[in-house]
């Protein structure tokens, strides 16, 4: 069945009635379609209970505190860890009210460890990144802590079946090696394809092991599929745009994956709304199956796929948690209309 989630960064600065609307809005779905409600990341609760903030939380053994450019790694624990844990508590605790008595398939989102290193700093010093070392011992921790998180959420909610949204946006910048360093005069060296997905692996590993999935979010950038499949991914997903043309090597390297039997996640932009007709939905769906007809994918397939709205497509609407159930609610006749593609 087609499927259909969101991203995990959503607006707001309440989880719990996000929380709530999310199950209610993928509560009820068309034939075909399978819903994966998520586990809300509020972006307007930054630096605490973001993304990012939800993924240092459940680090082990990495003390943290905030520097005066973000989040760097600390010579002892001490207040920002304690919030840290706080936001945790509270946001399991709204997961598990909006959820009570659920049972079924449920997405969780956390930075992977390439894309961790490029932001996070070293207590004194550049990004981890600058420090193989470093990033080793940041992806044991994340790898540890996120066994013993999917841990609680199975003890608050014994039904659940989970899949793990690891956000690796940047991995194209580091395989290009252009991230600045802290100086900003020169870049950070590339990191090459096989050290990408050896470090990944230990990540996606473990996520194995504990029997989650493990899918991948590249963001824009198709050159982190390869590693992202060699570390062991189970899905990996790409984010669309409005101007997104026919890329013939991105498209091959999705067809690839798809052939080995990896899950294919399509993060949709914003669509274009009429006035009259409302929201594109042609145009959005005709941008993964055209591409998928031409690079030779049977049409079959398509029911394998899942669909969310992008980040892209959702930062924007920071302050709009309406216009984000909006753009939900726009992926799932998406995920519809893929779904009765599927079929021809």
């Amino acid at each position: 069945m087609t499927g259909v989630t969101g991203p995990g960064p959503w607006p707001g600065v309440d989880l719990l009635p996000q929380q709530l609307s999310i199950f209610d809005d993928l509560g009820q779905v068309p034939f075909g379609v399978q819903a994966l409600p998520f586990w809300a990341s509020l972006e307007g609760s930054a630096p605490y209970a973001d993304t990012l903030g939800r993924t240092l939380s459940i680090l082990e053994q990495l003390p943290l505190e905030v520097g005066p450019h973000g989040w760097k790694l600390a010579d002892r624990p001490g207040m920002d860890e304690q919030r840290l844990a706080r936001a945790l508590d509270h946001d399991v605790e709204a997961l598990t009210f909006a959820a009570a008595g659920y049972s079924g398939p449920l997405t969780l989102s956390v930075v992977g460890p390439w894309t961790l290193a490029a932001t996070l700093y070293l207590a004194r010093g550049d990004r981890v990144l600058t420090d193989r070392g470093a990033v080793r011992e940041l992806t044991d921790s994340l790898a540890a802590g996120l066994v013993d998180m999917m841990g609680r959420l199975r003890s608050a909610l014994p039904g659940i079946e989970l899949t793990v949204q690891i956000d690796e946006r940047h991995i194209g910048q580091i395989a290009a090696g252009v991230l600045p360093t802290f100086s900003g005069y020169s870049r950070i060296h590339a990191v090459p394809g096989p050290e990408l997905a050896a470090q990944s692996q230990v990540l996606y590993q473990a996520i194995t092991a504990a029997g989650a999935k493990p899918v991948v979010r590249v963001g824009e950038a198709w050159v982190g599929i390869a590693p992202s499949v060699v570390a062991g991914a189970a899905g990996i997903s790409l984010d669309f745009t409005a101007q997104s043309s026919w890329n013939e090597r991105a498209w091959d390297h999705i067809a690839r994956a798809v052939e080995k039997g990896v899950e294919f996640w399509a993060g949709l932009p914003a669509p274009e709304v009429s006035q009259c007709s409302g929201p594109n939905l042609r145009q959005l769906a005709d941008a993964i199956v055209i591409p998928w007809k031409r690079i030779g994918l049977e049409s079959s397939r398509l029911a394998h796929v899942t669909v969310a709205p992008s980040l892209a497509a959702v930062r924007p609407l920071a302050s709009s948690p309406d216009s984000a159930r909006a753009v939900l609610s726009t992926a799932v006749r998406v995920a519809e209309y893929l779904a009765e593609k599927a079929e021809d």
